[in-house]
């Protein structure tokens, strides 16, 4: 194959994060195919997540919202047309909307992949038995595709002696606090966190926290009643992404609400507790042995993250 988009409808940086191990895998085996990315949003490969290293051409078809406006079914075929593009040997749809699938399909190509619609769009009809999209890729190319996972190591030098400066010794335990995303009511409370952190601190091990810069009050906040409490990205003048994946790799371990930043941790593979209330955990918590979820839907039969106690998740930690 010469050539294979990937469409990904996600515009968060976790939704990208979730794709490293398909696109790792798909990009070993086939080592002479040009790759390329089309989503309703940004790609992120070439952007706040460049520094991972995970390489990915976009198709600007100059649509905003690709797939999302039923106008678009009538320009996808013309703008590749008009840019003499030519077909794809391969599409990868990784959505489930009726009408993105049949927007995308309108782009030329050989073969199409598709769960969407028990299937319906798939060039060759294959019942498939996972939600796994590379399973069901190496099912369906009758390929056997080698997995892959993103190792700390693909991260720069550059980032990983920062990430060992400002995280120099042992026995650190992480905690992301804020969601980027304010429509759903994702956050365990600060003071719930606050008394984590403290019980952890007790027990001769360090807090630090991943907070964004620019939220200088709720940093001084949890200094003021963590003390042992450290914000290592405060003290840097780098900021991406991949620097949190760095310093996370100098953690014994992690607490996170579901957010970005609880994809970037887990990419280090350390142990990891996840709280999950509103967000269905199933979709969204990272695939990782070294994950434990505590989901207040399953334990409390509530949407609310709040139910889940201070003492359930230090005994988890």
């Amino acid at each position: 194959m010469k050539k294979i988009l990937i469409y990904n409808s996600g515009g968060g940086l976790g939704d990208s994060i979730q794709l490293f191990p398909l696109i790792l895998s798909l990009k070993n085996h086939f080592n002479k195919t040009k790759f390329y990315y089309l989503g309703a949003h940004s790609n992120h490969f070439k952007g706040k997540l460049k520094e991972y290293n995970i390489n990915l051409d976009s198709l600007d078809l100059n649509l905003e919202y690709f797939g999302f406006r039923w106008w678009h079914l009538f320009l996808a075929k013309k703008r590749m047309l008009k840019q003499n593009f030519g077909s794809f040997d391969l599409i990868i749809d990784l959505q489930t909307k009726f009408r993105n699938s049949l927007i995308l399909k309108r782009i030329p190509h050989v073969q199409f992949y598709s769960r969407t619609f028990n299937n319906f769009f798939l060039t060759k009809k294959i019942k498939f038995n996972s939600k796994d999209h590379l399973e069901n890729l190496k099912l369906f190319l009758e390929e056997k595709i080698e997995n892959l996972d993103f190792k700390v190591n693909k991260i720069s030098k550059d980032l990983l002696k920062e990430a060992k400066r400002l995280l120099p010794n042992s026995n650190y335990v992480g905690f992301s606090i804020t969601q980027g995303n304010e429509y759903r009511k994702k956050s365990w409370s600060v003071y719930k966190f606050v008394s984590l952190a403290n019980k952890v601190s007790s027990q001769n091990k360090t807090p630090v926290f991943f907070i964004e810069k620019d939220k200088s009050d709720l940093i001084e906040k949890i200094k003021n009643q963590v003390p042992s409490a450290i914000f290592p990205e405060i003290h840097s003048n780098l900021s991406c992404p991949a620097l949190v994946t760095a310093l996370s790799s100098r953690l014994n371990s992690a607490i996170s609400i579901d957010n970005g930043i609880m994809h970037m941790i887990a990419l280090a593979k350390i142990p990891m507790v996840v709280l999950f209330g509103p967000t269905n955990s199933e979709k969204f918590a990272p695939k990782n042995k070294l994950i434990k979820i505590i989901d207040s839907k399953k334990n409390y039969k509530t949407n609310d993250i709040n139910s889940i106690t201070v003492d359930e998740v230090f005994s988890l930690i």
